[in-house]
């Protein structure tokens, strides 16, 4: 078994898309690494934020398949900071720098927290979230209590951390023993201060403000077998966003755009298609109906089709939301006899 980073398909990534280190705080040490993939005309990108153990390549799946089809994905790992709000500051600062008006947002576990937390503090400047193995109250960690102590641990002991909660010999699917072996191999590459910086935003006391982030049009990606997150804590993500689509993936693990990329890309594919009508698309493709029944897995009322078209339009609009929201619960409502993705 050679591994997901010796496969052609991540071997293209890394040789055909560049890495761009861009600084935007004030201090010019703390550096953003930035893959974009994508019309550079379009200025509400996908931005993907990775877990607690994983660099910016984590997603390489879902940029190479989403920009195949016209949208423009942009994968970021954040630099060392100690608290949420100092992310949101940085994050802010970087959208400023790409040039970037509002975007839709895909987070994993840690990233989903932080992408929630910065459209709670600018919601204006987020037209949608996509949530993947994220929690919305940090007090579900154990770690908690000594989360402030994290910055003086050793490195062996952050790693122990979190290798805690995977092992690749405890599952007998190969796709998901490669992606904890692709995942580990990303946390060993990180130094000390960037382990202790990330579990201390994951474990610090923080919690979401869900009833801010209801107008946003959400779905939510959750694994139905064993992960890091506890049963209850999943059943909470769908309580707390009621008009949230819900994509429901039988089995990948805790990093199932790896393990289940084919899956995690048609359920972020259907999320943006609804936002194609608004002046807030992350894809530059003219789509004069979108056909969801085409798409594998994803079930979409035959009797009423979703149609959605493409506006070019990039200026700031404070119906841009709302707008986006209105075709995210129309398709929810479609979906009434099948609300899972399966």
């Amino acid at each position: 078994m050679n591994g997901i980073d010796k496969t052609t398909e991540y071997l293209s990534f890394r040789s055909s898309i560049p890495q761009k280190k861009i600084c935007v705080d004030d201090d010019g040490k703390k550096e953003w690494t930035v893959y974009d993939m994508g019309s550079k005309e379009i200025r509400s990108p996908l931005i993907c934020l990775p877990p607690v153990s994983a660099r910016a390549d984590v997603f390489f799946r879902q940029m190479l398949s989403l920009s195949s089809d016209g949208y423009r994905v942009i994968s970021v790992e954040y630099p060392i900071y100690w608290n949420w709000k100092e992310f949101c500051e940085g994050f802010i600062k970087l959208l400023d720098h790409l040039h970037l008006s509002r975007v839709h947002v895909f987070g994993a576990s840690l990233g989903g927290f932080l992408a929630q937390k910065f459209a709670e503090l600018y919601p204006r400047r987020v037209q949608s979230l996509v949530l993947c193995n994220a929690f919305t109250d940090t007090s579900i960690f154990e770690q908690r209590v000594t989360a402030s102590t994290f910055w003086m641990l050793p490195t062996v002991m952050l790693k122990t951390m979190v290798m805690g909660n995977f092992d690749s010999s405890a599952s007998s699917e190969q796709d998901i023993t490669e992606s904890i072996d692709f995942i580990t191999r990303s946390l060993n590459s990180l130094g000390r201060k960037e382990l202790a910086s990330r579990l201390t935003l994951n474990c610090q006391g923080a919690k979401v403000d869900t009833l801010k982030l209801r107008a946003l049009p959400i779905t939510v990606i959750v694994v139905n077998d064993e992960s890091a997150l506890s049963q209850s804590v999943k059943d909470d993500m769908l309580s707390v966003y009621p008009d949230a689509r819900q994509a429901q993936i039988k089995s990948g693990g805790n990093f199932p755009y790896l393990s289940r990329a084919a899956e995690v890309n048609n359920y972020l594919k259907v999320h943006l298609r609804e936002c194609n009508a608004t002046g807030y698309s992350s894809s530059d493709v003219v789509i004069e109906e979108t056909d969801i029944d085409a798409l594998p897995d994803v079930h979409q009322s035959k009797e009423t089709p979703l149609k959605v078209s493409h506006t070019h339009a990039y200026t700031m609009s404070q119906t841009g939301t709302e707008e986006c929201s209105q075709y995210h619960k129309q398709a929810v409502a479609l979906n009434s006899d099948s609300m899972a993705l399966r």
